[in-house]
This record gives C-alpha cells, structure tokens and sequence, in this order.
C-alpha cells in the first residue's frame, strides 16, 4: 500500500508552504518537479532535524533523501522497506534508533492506494494543499564511501474513507504536530493516528500509474469506477 505519492508543484512552492524549515542550498532535484508518479528508490525532499548546518542548534532544514529505509548496517542485497507499520518502529531493530531520533516531515501533493482488485486511488485534501506524511530517516554508507539518506513513510490504522479500499493508511501529520514530530521527544506514537476523512477526498485512477515511466499529470486523472455500490461507500467524502 501506498507505494506512489505525487507532488503537484515546483520545490519554491513546496519551500513557501513549509517555510519554517530552512533550505539553505538544497537544490530542487532539477526537473523531477513536480512528480505525479513518485516511486520509492527514488529521491526526494524531506524535512529533518538538521544540527550540523545549524552551528549545533537543531533547527528544521529541507535534505534530499532516496525512498527506502536503509540502516548503515544493512546488507544493500535486503529490500529497503518504502513503508513501515507506526505500531512496531518504537521496537523493531531495525526502525527504533531512527524512530527515536531521526525523524522526518515527507511534503506530498497527495498519494496514491490500491483496492481490491488492483485498482487505484488517488488521495489527497479537500482543499488541495501540500501536507506532510510522517516518515523515519537513516544514513547508508556505500560501499564506494558516499553516504546516501534514506527514509520510509509511516502507517497507520486507516480512517472511515481510506478503509473502504484498503485496512492502512500513511500518516498524515496535522501542521500542529509537525515540530513535534521532528522534535527529541522519543515516543510521539501518538500522533501516528488516521487522518480527519471529511478533510481528504480521493478518486478512482488509470492502473497505468503502476508503470513508472508513466509518469504525466493524465496518470492523475479521474476514470469512472466500476461498482455502484463502491461509489456510494465513497461519496459522502467528497
């Protein structure tokens, strides 16, 4: 579940919205912007904790990072998890220090869910604006001696909307809670609850966004969904 998110708009555009966190010469990934078909293994920004730029203080900063949690020690040969269940990152081996201690804001447009039936959808605000998911961060050194920065996106129970396609959600972060979750407050679980449902809105989509070289604003776009009985169940969040 949620292996694509998309953003709609320019990385100044993303840096307004998210203008507490400085973004110094993080650069805007050239012409990967927007994205409306973003896959893991692939890089993004995201928001940390930054202390070394900071002259020491911990301050919120935008850093590029591949999508596919890789703890320095893992062996690269392992699947790097794009997702990680929010109910087991405080104690599982390999999520807990990152958890603890390296946490992330990941800015998305919105993001893409699978029904039964391999079908897509495509979920976002009501109100179309750019929102944070919660994610965890790490640091792989390759064997070359470059050290790349990964993350994995958070889930959680899924909401009344969410759960009429699929039983998990990522974490959507309210803008309340963003400094918390970024801070050194080592167990925010929380936070890690289903986003507000009247508040997001979501459509079915082509399956052609299961290919990555598809990767055009028409990927988006609404197709008619088969099922009467489906469009009731999701209607009254629209």
């Amino acid at each position: 579940m949620c292996r694509r998110i998309y953003i709609d708009r320019s990385f100044d555009s993303m840096a307004e919205t998210f203008s507490f966190a400085k973004r110094d010469k993080v650069d805007d990934l050239g012409n990967r912007l927007p994205r409306y078909n973003g896959a893991p293994a692939e890089v993004y920004h995201i928001i940390i904790q930054d202390n070394e730029r900071q002259g020491g203080e911990s301050k919120p900063a935008f850093a590029i990072a591949r999508w596919g949690f890789m703890p320095a020690w893992i062996d690269p040969r392992r699947h790097a998890p794009a997702i990680v269940r929010g109910d087991i990152m405080a104690t599982h081996q390999m999520f807990r220090e990152a958890y603890r201690s390296r946490r992330c804001l990941v800015p998305v447009s919105g993001f893409i869910e699978w029904s039964e039936g391999n079908q897509p959808h495509a979920v976002t605000l009501k109100d179309r604006s750019t929102f944070a998911l919660a994610g965890i961060w790490e640091v792989w050194r390759h064997p070359v001696g470059i050290d790349i920065r990964t993350f994995a996106i958070a889930t959680c129970e899924p909401n009344e909307l969410i759960a009429t396609i699929h039983n998990r959600m990522p974490v959507v972060l309210r803008p309340e809670h963003y400094e918390r979750w970024l801070s050194a407050a080592p167990d925010p679980r929380d936070l890690m609850k289903p986003f507000d449902p009247v508040a997001m809105t979501m459509w079915p989509i082509a399956r052609r966004i299961s290919t990555r070289r598809n990767g055009g604003p028409e990927v988006l776009s609404r197709v008619d969904f088969s099922g009467k009985q489906a469009r009731q169940r999701i209607s009254k969040f629209r």
